[in-house]
This record gives C-alpha cells, sequence and structure tokens, in this order.
C-alpha cells in the first residue's frame, strides 16, 4: 500500500511516499520558495538526489509539481496506487488529542485556530486543499503537532494569568513539535523494552523544543501557546519578559504585530549574533573567536540545560534516558558535549570519544553516548516525524 506524507509550510512542501507495512521510502522531495521567481526542487530516489527549477506561484502548482516528479520517476504507475495521504497540521487546539480523518468539519476548524498558528496554517491549509483537488476521494489523514501534547495535566498547560483568558480565548500552552516528540518516544520503548518510559527529548533545530515524558505520555513541554516560547532557536527568542514587548515598542515605535515578527524572524542565534540563524555558521564564528557568536551558543546552551533540570525535578530524578533528536541533537557532536557536561551535578556524564561516532554523516547515527557509570543513560536517536505521519495515517486506511 503506497501512502503519500506532505508537510506543507509557508512556502515549502515537504513530501515522502512509503510502501507501507514496509515503511519502506519510495520517493522523498522538498519543494522551496513557493511564490518566489527563484522556486526550486529536489527529489531523492534511488539514492539519487535530482534538483529541478521553474517559477512555482503557489501551493496548486505545487502539488502539481509533486505529482509530476511521482510519474516522471516512476515511483507510481498512476495516481490510483496512492492510497492514503498524511498532512501535518501545526495546531489541532484542544479539539484534537489524536490524528484525524480529513472533512469539512476538520478543515474549518484549521482555519478557526489559524489565529493560534498564523505562520503555519495557510500552508497547510493550501497543501490539504491542493491534495484534495489531485487527488479526489483519496482519504485524507490530519496528524496535529499538538497532539501529544493533549496529556499534560492542568498544572502544567495554564499560565498565571486570569483564568478567564482560558475560557474565553483559549490562553494555555499547547506544545509543538509533537509527531517527533511522539516518534522518539515509541522508539524509546522499543530500545528499553517498556511502555512506561520517563525521558527528558530535547529535539533541537532551527526550531527547538524539549518534552518532558511520563510513564510514556507528554507531561510538560517547552514550547507555548505558539512556537515561540521556550528555548530560544535559529530565529526565536524563545521565553523573555513579556513587558520587553511594551518597553521596545515605546522606544521604538514599533507596533506589536512588528515586535512579534523580530521576536519569530530575528531573534534567538540570529539576534544576538547579529549575523548567524545556522548554528553551524555560529561554529565557524565561534572558531573566529567572535564573541556574539560564542555568547549565542553559550545562551542557548544555557536554556537547554535549564529546562533538563528543571524536568529531571518533575520527574523526580526517575529518568530512564535524555534523547537528543532533529538535526542539532543529531549532528552537533560539541554541542551536545557541552550540554551534558554541565549536567554532572546531577551525575550525567558524557562519553566524549562515543559522543564523536554519532552524527547522520558518521558512523553510528542511534546509541548511548554517555558513559556506563551514568545516573541517566544519554541517547541520540533519529528522529523521523514523516513515518510517525505514515503511520498514523496507516491505521486509519489499513
Amino acid at each position: 500500500m503506497k501512502i503519500l506524507c506532505v508537510n506543507a509550510g509557508s512556502s515549502s512542501m515537504k513530501f515522502q511516499l512509503f510502501e507501507m507495512p514496509e515503511r519502506k521510502v519510495i520517493i522523498s522531495g522538498y519543494i522551496e520558495k513557493i511564490g518566489s521567481e527563484d522556486s526550486f526542487w529536489n527529489t531523492k530516489i534511488n539514492g539519487e538526489k535530482i534538483r529541478g527549477e521553474k517559477f512555482i506561484k503557489d501551493h496548486t502548482e505545487a502539488a502539481q509539481v509533486l505529482i509530476d516528479e511521482l510519474l516522471r520517476h516512476k515511483a507510481v504507475e498512476s495516481m490510483d496506487e496512492i492510497k492514503a495521504v498524511g498532512h501535518r497540521v501545526l495546531h489541532g487546539g484542544e479539539k484534537y488529542a489524536d490524528s484525524v480523518i480529513i472533512d469539512d468539519e476538520v478543515i474549518e476548524s484549521i482555519k478557526s485556530l489559524t489565529k493560534l498558528g498564523p505562520l503555519h496554517h495557510p500552508g497547510n491549509l493550501a497543501g490539504i486543499e491542493a491534495m484534495k483537488s489531485a487527488l479526489p476521494g483519496v482519504p485524507m489523514v490530519a496528524v496535529y503537532d499538538t497532539a501529544f501534547h493533549q496529556s499534560m495535566p492542568e498544572v502544567n498547560y495554564i499560565y498565571p494569568v486570569p483564568y478567564e483568558w482560558y475560557e474565553n480565548y483559549g490562553v494555555r500552552k499547547y506544545g509543538f513539535h509533537g509527531t517527533s516528540h511522539k516518534y522518539i518516544t515509541k522508539r524509546m520503548q522499543e530500545l528499553l523494552g517498556k511502555e512506561d518510559v520517563n525521558i527528558i527529548n530535547c529535539h533541537i533545530g532551527s526550531g527547538s523544543s524539549i518534552c518532558c515524558i511520563k510513564d510514556g505520555k507528554s507531561y510538560d513541554t517547552t514550547m507555548g501557546l505558539t512556537p515561540l516560547d521556550g528555548l530560544m532557536m535559529g530565529t526565536r527568542s524563545g521565553a523573555i519578559d513579556p513587558s520587553i514587548i511594551e518597553y521596545v515598542a515605546k522606544e521604538s515605535g514599533m507596533d506589536v504585530s512588528e515586535i512579534t515578527n523580530i521576536l519569530n524572524k530575528k531573534s534567538g542565534l540570529l539576534g544576538v549574533s547579529k549575523r548567524f540563524a545556522d548554528h553551524r555558521d555560529i561554529e565557524g564564528g565561534m572558531e573566529e573567536g567572535d564573541h556574539l557568536s560564542i555568547l549565542a551558543n553559550d545562551l542557548y546552551i544555557d536554556r537547554i540545560v535549564k529546562y533538563i533540570a528543571e524536568y529531571y525535578v518533575k520527574l523526580e530524578g526517575k529518568v530512564d534516558a535524555i534523547t537528543f533528536t532533529a538535526g542539532l541533537g543529531e549532528n552537533a557532536r560539541e554541542f551536545r558535549e557541552a550540554i551534558v557536561n554541565k549536567l554532572a551535578c546531577l551525575g550525567i556524564k558524557i562519553d566524549a570519544e562515543e559522543n564523536m561516532k554519532y552524527a547522520s554523516y558518521c558512523e553510528k547515527q542511534e546509541g548511548v553516548i554517555s558513559t556506563d557509570d551514568s545516573s541517566v543513560p544519554v541517547y541520540v536517536v533519529p528522529t523521523n516525524e514523516e513515518l510517525m505521519i505514515i503511520l498514523d495515517t496507516y491505521e486509519f486506511v489499513k
């Protein structure tokens, strides 16, 4: 059975076609800069990467590029072979604690929640509408980034603001990266041989969040009402004193929306370093002795350590594993070492030599990077959000 995974962003569309239940990736691709004159795509099949370029006006045209790539590379003989499509959707609010078949009601709810996901939902919706048009009658499944976190207890999702804000406006912590955190939880259940796992999962990439997983369920997480809260990231500030917004508005003459845009797109590593949003470039700046690159890196490490320590206490020290995943978590070896070294007071110790063997470009991708006498084992575990989307979709149609 062939199932298609579509992850549509504001100006991009990632896709993977899986053969199920074998979990085999037949073809994958990434269409970028939708709506720009320099739009392009990269397709990977049989280990070969193929690049294409042309102006792609909107997500409807991007969906056609996707279909053309599937047919041109003979990933399918006809589109009738695709039996379902799984779509990543950012925000399910409190309504969806699991994935769901997409119908008119679901589409309306995604539209209504756009106020909570203004950067992501237009692209999510465009991807859904484009694929519905291209594949009429094929079941579509919405896999929500927030769903995994619906198990959080009230004490961990309510903010200390007027309770009426929650009742009237839905102001609460929702959490994101749920598809990744759910995948890592399932993988660690397999690796540890138990269901009720207690994990601190560090999803560290251009967007970053840490999840406190208790008894195999999300117990707390760093992102909040939106993905802006919690850790600093490539371009996001993460948690700051909220009064900064009013203060800067008065001092600069900018309005709230302008400042919020800066907090989302021009802060984090980019804001502090003044130069780099990508941590690989930050590392280059550090090698040059650039003070702001060093400061940005140190701030990032400090905030990750803070949340790991907080969740260690929330789990009362009963932690089965700390896991690193996503682009930075899987590949930034010195960065991981610096984080774990700051946890030494908890008896958590890294095996520096072993740690250097783990990255997507190294001999090992998944395994333990802590010492045998570490109080908590530390793992590197590659995430696979697309596979998680496919697994959820497959459950509906198999």
